[in-house]
């Protein structure tokens, strides 16, 4: 099929996004587009079990598939008769349309067996790219992502190449009342009362490398409360590194924030950081998920590339060293997990970045 060529006389979509949690929230924008441009149509998106989260609760989406990632060294061919379950599952809802985001061998296959007449994809060139003839599997190709974009906008462009667009591009995360409701006890058991302006600040990430070195963030945080005025609420995941980076940072702090590591769900998590009058972290899903929610972010890059993955959306600041290595998209320095580009950060201008948004916005002046 052409690329341009529009897809109509839909009834049933499914959207496939089996990436990781903040891979899921940047399609939002992109769903939006399908619903827009089919809103007579049900839509379902399938993500991976445990990043639901991120799609769940929004109120134009008809449903939430979940799949569990593959189990063992085989991966998706050595659990074959499990996923041929699953595809079975998927075909029963008889969809008319898929759209695949992740374009991986799964997300593929579960296309052509869902049994849509129509299925979109990208075409992915090179070595690792998945099994010979995959492209096959689609009735509609558009070309490999473009690297030198946002990847909401490369998701953008896969659907408008079929004739699906949307004039709305932000991201959107549902926060439930009982998520506000935890959040407001959470917060008031700690002594951060509603209104207090208080920064989000979530120093972790589930891959370390990302991650700025504790004497820097915690230099970084008491500054905030001492030159800004602002109470600190600390947060990490709930894997065990993460929260012992927490706490290593929180050891070296002069100030004591209100801290809950490990402690809330996503939903959760967006309730604290849509009260904050800013979040300040790496690059990792809560980062996305304070974009979402509309809190002005100060985000720390060092070897992911900002141009690819900064926060979506106005009045963020992204606070990055100039190296000429970077971003090499690496798991640390030759193999180290440690990132010479965030190690080397100071934490003058990580504060001066906090204080712009904060002025930007007029919710706080240095006191």
């Amino acid at each position: 099929m052409k690329e341009r060529d529009r897809v109509t006389d839909i009834r049933g979509i499914l959207a496939i996004k089996l990436r990781n949690l903040g891979d899921v929230l940047i399609a939002v924008p992109a769903l939006r587009a399908i619903r827009e441009s089919h809103p007579e149509a049900s839509l379902s998106v399938l993500v991976a079990k445990g990043t639901e989260e991120m799609v769940e609760g929004l109120p134009w989406i008809d449903e939430v598939l979940t799949v569990s990632r593959p189990r063992g060294k085989h991966g998706f061919w050595g659990n074959l008769g499990r996923e041929i379950g699953f595809a079975r599952e998927i075909r029963r809802l008889r969809f008319d349309m898929v759209v695949d985001f992740t374009s991986g061998d799964r997300s593929a296959i579960y296309g052509l067996l869902s049994g849509a007449r129509t299925r979109i994809g990208r075409e992915l060139w090179g070595k690792g790219k998945g099994f010979r003839g995959k492209a096959r599997l689609y009735t509609h190709l558009a070309p490999p992502p473009n690297h030198s974009i946002h990847a909401v906008e490369n998701d953008l462009d896969l659907v408008r190449r079929f004739g699906m667009d949307t004039s709305d591009t932000r991201l959107e995360f549902a926060v439930p009342p009982e998520a506000e409701e935890n959040a407001l006890r959470f917060l008031a058991s700690q002594g951060v009362r509603a209104g207090d302006p208080f920064l989000h600040a979530h120093p972790t990430s589930r891959w370390l490398f990302k991650c700025w070195k504790d004497e820097a963030m915690a230099e970084t945080l008491d500054r905030a409360a001492d030159e800004l005025g602002l109470r600190v609420v600390m947060t990490s995941g709930p894997e065990a590194r993460e929260v012992e980076k927490a706490r290593a940072i929180l050891g070296l702090m002069k100030s004591r924030p209100a801290t809950f590591l490990g402690e809330t769900s996503l939903k959760e998590l967006a309730a604290v950081t849509r009260r904050a009058v800013a979040f300040l972290g790496v690059d990792s899903a809560p980062m996305h998920i304070a974009a979402a929610v509309g809190t002005p972010v100060v985000a720390l890059f060092g070897p992911s590339g900002e141009h690819n993955w900064r926060p979506w959306g106005a009045n963020h600041r992204v606070v990055a060293l100039s190296m000429e290595c970077r971003p090499c998209g690496k798991d640390g320095c030759d193999g180290s997990k440690v990132s010479r580009c965030l190690m080397e950060l100071p934490p003058a201008d990580v504060l001066a970045g906090l204080q712009s948004v904060l002025k930007s916005t007029r919710i706080a002046e240095p006191v």
